[in-house]
C-alpha cells in the first residue's frame, strides 16, 4: 500500500479535480482521503453513498448546571477567553468562545460547573460511484484539532485498505501549510504538489515544497492550467530544476474542468480524450511504474 498526498500551498489550483480524476481512473486500486475537514469538497464529484458515520470528540468544554448553580458569580471574572456570561442570572458557558482550560470548574467548589465531552465534528465513509471507499470528515463552526481529525481519518482508511489489499490511498489534503496539511503528509509515500502559474501559486509552491522537505517525502510538480501565463510557467520550471524537483505534468487550461464540476463529474469521467484527462493518465501511469520500480528494489 502507498499513499500519495496531493497538495497546494494555496486553495483554487484544481487539486481536488487532479485527485477526483485519479480516482476515477484508478478506481477500486485506491481508497480515498479527504482531508480538507474545514471544507471537504471530494465528496461533490463523487457521488458518495455513506455507511459510516460518528461523533469526533478529543476534548472537554465547561457545562453550567443551572440546578446546583448558587448565583455566587466566582466563575465570570477569571476566564481569559471571555466564554462566561450570564443567562437568566445564571452564569453561560460559550462553547465556540471556550478553550477546555477548566479553570471555572476548579474555581467552583459545589461543581455546579463540570467539564464534558465536546463534539468537534463529524468523522465519516462512503462508497463512491467509482467502487472505492471515500473516508472524509467536517468539524463543525469553531470546532478545533483538525490534524487529529486527519489522523483519525487516515487511520481508518490505512485499516480498510491493509485488510482489503488495496494498492494506493489518495489524499485530498487542505491548502496551506498547517495542521491538517501536517498531518496528511506524515508517513507518506509521496507528495503530488498542484500549482498553477500565477505569483501567489509560485510562492506557495515554495512554501509546501519547503514542509514537504522538512519531512523527507519525495515531491512531484504539477502545473495545472499551464498556458495562462507561460512566463510564471517557465520560472516554475526553473524552481523545480533548482530544487531537482520532477515536473511530471503541465496541465492547459481546460472548459472541461469547469463544465464537468458543474454536473458532479470528475474531468476523466466527463471526457477522457481532453487534454487535462491525458495528462491525468500519464501521472497515473507514473505513479504506477515508481512504485513498481521502488518495490523491485526492496524484494
Amino acid at each position: 500500500m502507498k499513499q500519495i498526498a496531493i497538495l497546494s500551498g494555496k486553495g483554487g489550483t484544481g487539486k481536488t479535480s487532479v485527485t477526483a480524476s485519479l480516482a476515477s481512473l484508478a478506481k477500486k486500486r485506491a481508497v480515498l482521503v479527504d482531508a480538507d475537514v474545514d471544507a471537504p469538497n471530494l465528496a461533490l464529484v463523487a457521488d458518495p453513498e455513506q455507511f459510516f458515520h460518528q461523533s469526533f470528540v478529543t476534548s472537554k468544554k465547561a457545562l453550567v448546571h443551572p440546578d446546583r448553580c448558587q448565583q455566587c458569580l466566582a466563575c465570570l471574572g477569571p476566564c481569559q477567553f471571555d466564554a462566561i456570561s450570564l443567562s437568566f442570572d445564571y452564569p453561560y458557558v460559550n462553547p465556540i468562545k471556550c478553550e477546555g482550560c477548566g479553570l471555572c470548574a476548579y474555581l467552583c467548589l459545589i461543581e455546579a460547573i463540570t467539564m464534558e465531552p465536546h463534539t468537534s465534528g463529524f468523522l465519516s465513509a462512503s462508497k463512491t460511484r467509482w467502487k472505492n471507499n471515500l473516508y472524509h470528515g467536517r468539524l463543525l463552526p469553531g470546532g478545533e484539532n483538525s490534524g487529529k481529525m486527519v489522523t483519525a481519518i487516515r487511520e481508518k482508511a490505512e485499516k480498510y485498505a491493509k485488510e482489503n489489499g488495496v494498492e494506493f490511498i489518495f489524499i485530498d489534503g487542505a491548502p496551506g501549510i498547517g495542521c491538517p496539511v501536517i498531518a496528511s503528509i506524515t508517513g507518506c509515500d509521496l507528495a503530488l504538489l498542484v500549482t498553477e502559474p500565477t505569483l501567489s501559486g509560485i510562492h506557495d509552491l515554495e512554501r509546501i515544497w519547503a514542509l514537504v522537505k522538512h519531512f523527507q517525502i519525495e515531491a512531484w510538480v504539477v502545473v495545472n492550467k499551464s498556458d495562462l501565463s507561460l512566463e510564471n510557467t517557465n520560472k516554475i520550471k526553473k524552481f523545480c530544476q533548482d530544487n531537482n524537483l520532477p515536473l511530471v505534468a503541465e496541465i492547459p487550461f481546460s472548459d472541461d474542468v469547469v463544465k464537468s464540476m458543474t454536473i458532479g463529474l470528475s474531468t476523466y469521467e466527463y471526457n477522457p480524450k481532453n487534454i487535462f484527462s491525458q495528462q491525468i493518465m500519464n501521472i497515473w501511469n507514473q505513479l504506477v511504474n515508481f512504485f513498481q520500480t521502488v518495490n523491485s528494489r526492496t524484494e
